[in-house]
């Protein structure tokens, strides 16, 4: 009898288990280098790019089109920084959600809004952090930062549109 393949083992058939489904609750972009993010209600996703208006517009071989983070993560670093109700735009990332682990999503298509787009590794933080958050800000982001992400498939991303993994993949 042969030894079961990694998507037959538990561990991989749990992988591949469902992902419940979350929100987009806060959306932004950076229209400069280093400039403060400029927050917004609704975002055109560009295939194989990035968003309409940020200045990190990636190339199709690129795997940082947009960069996402969970707002259950924002509330750790609240906690850890000692920063009650932290703002979204410090952080500098392109799309908070809510509700779903963004981690769930690692090789996995998913759609924010209209938009297909593909996890392409962690979104580690940036000295910034220090300067922005204060004294332990780039600690508190640490396994915090949340997820970069290709752009797939094109279209409209709103604030409370769903995140959903794509079937099949």
């Amino acid at each position: 009898m042969s030894e079961p393949t990694a998507k037959e083992s538990i561990i991989g058939k749990l992988l591949d288990a469902p992902v419940k489904p979350g929100k987009v609750v806060w959306i932004s972009v950076r229209p400069e280098r280093r400039s403060p993010v400029k927050p917004l209600t609704e975002v055109d996703a560009i295939q194989n790019r990035g968003l309409a208006g940020d200045h990190y517009k990636g190339t199709p071989s690129s795997t940082r089109h947009v960069t996402l983070i969970q707002a259950e993560h924002l509330a750790a670093v609240s906690s850890f920084m000692n920063i009650p109700d932290l703002d979204p735009g410090l952080v500098r990332r392109n799309i908070v959600v809510k509700g779903i682990n963004l981690l769930a999503l690692k090789d996995k298509q998913f759609y924010v809004g209209e938009a297909l787009l593909e996890m392409t590794g962690l979104c580690h933080p940036c000295s910034q952090m220090e300067e922005i958050l204060g004294e332990g800000g780039y600690n508190a982001m640490r396994g915090h930062g949340g997820i970069t992400a290709r752009i797939i498939k094109g279209g409209k991303i709103r604030v409370g549109d769903e995140v959903y993994v794509k079937a099949g993949k």
